[in-house]
């Protein structure tokens, strides 16, 4: 039975050092410039180095995201931004789209190079593809079984990690441009619209809300759902999964580190003995919130697996 990561985020070096002592086996980043994680504080280069070391100190990996789409005018500055990752240590780096791969393979050759879920790999031809053009591992679709995702792991190259979220927002649509301002108002975003919020819902299901969140970089669509699977940790790492990503937008410090726990404290359980793993409900009560239900997405009941 192979040991899977446990992945987390952190929007600051304090957050980095707390998840890494919580149980974390590697942490990712963003940034405001060249990644889409929405982060409350920007690393500093000094920072960024003393959290890399912190965390190889600890035998532990820290990842950059750097999964923008980018337009032509991006491109003057990735080349030096990611040379400077590696120049402080980086374990790897995330990228969406072949531009990024393309200009990352030449700059940090010596780089792993992860490819993150906005790229929609639900298959293992597409999976293949992007192993063969340079990438190390492939976060996968949220709109997978476990099922199918186990088939992914049956026909690509055991050199390929899979990763998945296990636990956090269930985001079901990004637009680059504020959508819904701009359709209320034009081209021109208009602050007073800006600063409004909205929800979505369902015919058929009066009062449940989908809250809609957006800022100057774009519209984000979230389920009325946290995704969590501690619940159903064996399914995920049966299917053969290399890494579990907790997912970080819009939550505190001290929440994240909580989840990090649970999910730590399950999974070694779970490896000390697992053929007899059984849930814990201790394990859920400290990461439960008040006006969010968990779900388990698409992991365990898929619709397409029954058409």
């Amino acid at each position: 039975m192979h040991n899977v990561e446990l992945l987390a985020p952190a929007r600051s070096l304090e957050e980095l050092k707390l998840n890494i002592t919580s149980g974390a086996d590697a942490i990712y980043i963003g940034s405001e410039t060249f990644g889409l994680n929405s982060i409350d504080k920007e690393f500093s280069k000094d920072e960024l180095v003393e959290g890399i070391n912190f965390a190889h100190e600890h035998n532990k990996k820290v990842y950059a995201s750097v999964n923008i789409v980018p337009h032509s005018k991006d491109f003057s500055d990735i080349e030096t931004y990611l040379k400077e990752l590696e120049f402080a240590g980086i374990d790897a780096i995330i990228i969406a789209e072949p531009g990024m791969l393309e200009v990352a393979k030449k700059a940090i050759p010596n780089i792993d190079i992860h490819l993150a879920e906005q790229a929609n790999v639900t298959n293992y031809v597409t999976a293949k593809f992007w192993y063969e053009q340079g990438v190390k591992r492939i976060t996968l679709s949220r709109e997978l079984s476990c099922d199918e995702i186990g088939q992914i792991r049956l026909n690509t190259p055991i050199e390929l990690d899979l990763e998945a979220y296990v636990h956090g927002v269930m985001a079901i649509s990004y637009s680059g441009r504020p959508l819904i301002s701009n359709y209320i108002k034009g081209k021109d975003l208009d602050s007073e619209v800006s600063k409004k919020t909205y929800s979505l819902v369902e015919d058929k299901r009066p009062g449940e809300y989908f809250p809609v969140y957006e800022d100057e970089r774009g519209t984000f669509l979230f389920n009325s759902k946290d995704l969590c699977m501690i619940k159903d940790l064996p399914a995920m790492i049966k299917s053969g999964i290399n890494s579990l990503k907790i997912e970080g937008k819009m939550k505190d410090a001290n929440y994240i580190s909580k989840v990090v726990k649970a999910y730590r404290l399950a999974l070694d359980k779970f490896y000390e003995d697992p053929n007899n793993w059984e849930f814990n409900p201790s394990w859920i009560e400290e990461i439960k919130l008040n006006n969010r239900e968990f779900t388990s997405g698409f992991y365990l009941e898929n619709p397409n697996d029954q058409e």
